[in-house]
């Protein structure tokens, strides 16, 4: 990155930065930061990425994202001002920049009853994260609410995506292809319904009482593993606490004992701790119900 010039106003480059605070793992890692703040700033970026044959990755919130002590690419992360008002009122159909806050969005679903907004109750992260990987909760997954998602290619081109029923699975996007960054997104909701709001607050109970929402973690570290033969979804926190492992540790990385699909970092975890517990996890669970579980953080 040092030779590399991204001389443009909307374009921000820290190099070889503490990136603990950009992850809600807060795992010990370093690195290289690029913070865009424009469209255009985000084409020049990428065109001059690709140009100079270098890759890189978005980090959006740092949710469920495992950062490595030493990162050997860029990362970038999308800081687009946008016209706040139209929270202000329940609006037909949203246009959001990626950078967008899903706790924000939670707000005015609270505040206005919008229907199928309650989605993104309790998911600590950006829209654009959350629409990559289809985020979702008991109460449903993202990609039943998003109409449309524009992207930029590596190659600084403009890209838009609207969405049908093919566009999500579980936990996964088919639309993004390598180097693509989502930067916008229009979302739409399925009517007002004054309930919407005791339901996100019963939610956002369950969950407090359920999970480590108050410690250092991805979120859940593995997809749970769906079985078509007896088309049964298995639990990959209910298998790993069968298994009697909740408050394992390594370090001063735990598995939580308030949920056994999270991983709370309890003082300078970092990326090495949690593969060597990720390893352990994933080997016993093959051992005890002959099942491989796929991680659902990225890494």
């Amino acid at each position: 990155m040092q030779k590399l010039k991204l001389d443009h106003p909307d374009i921000v480059v820290s190099l070889d930065i503490d990136l603990k605070k950009y992850s809600t793992m807060r795992l010990d890692s370093r690195g290289d930061l690029i913070t865009v703040k424009s469209k255009e700033g985000l084409k020049f970026c990428l065109s001059e990425l690709t140009k100079n044959n270098m890759t890189y990755k978005v980090l959006g919130w740092g949710a469920n994202m495992l950062l490595p002590s030493k990162s050997k690419v860029p990362y970038i992360q999308l800081d687009f001002e946008f016209d706040r008002s139209v929270f202000n009122n329940p609006q037909d159909e949203y246009v959001l920049p990626a950078s967008a806050s899903l706790a924000t969005l939670t707000s005015h679903a609270n505040k206005f009853g919008l229907k199928g907004w309650e989605v993104f109750t309790g998911i600590p992260a950006s829209l654009g994260g959350a629409i990559f990987m289809n985020a979702g909760t008991n109460l449903g997954e993202i990609g039943s609410v998003i109409k449309e998602v524009k992207l930029i290619t590596k190659s600084g081109e403009e890209k838009s995506v609207i969405v049908d029923k093919n566009s999500f699975t579980y936990r996964h996007n088919h639309f993004v292809d390598e180097g693509d960054v989502i930067y916008e997104a229009r979302l739409i909701h399925k009517g007002l319904d004054p309930a919407i709001s005791n339901k996100i607050k019963e939610y956002l109970d369950m969950r407090t009482r359920t999970q480590p929402l108050k410690e250092w973690t991805c979120g859940c570290v593995f997809k749970n593993h769906y079985d078509p033969k007896r088309d049964v979804t298995c639990r990959a926190g209910l298998f790993i606490d069968i298994m009697g492992m909740k408050g394992l540790t390594i370090k001063n990385l735990t598995i939580s004992p308030k949920h056994a699909n999270f991983m709370e970092n309890r003082g300078e975890s970092t990326y090495e701790d949690v593969l060597e517990m990720i390893g352990v996890l994933k080997k016993e669970l093959k051992l005890q119900f002959g099942v491989e579980f796929e991680i659902e953080a990225e890494y």
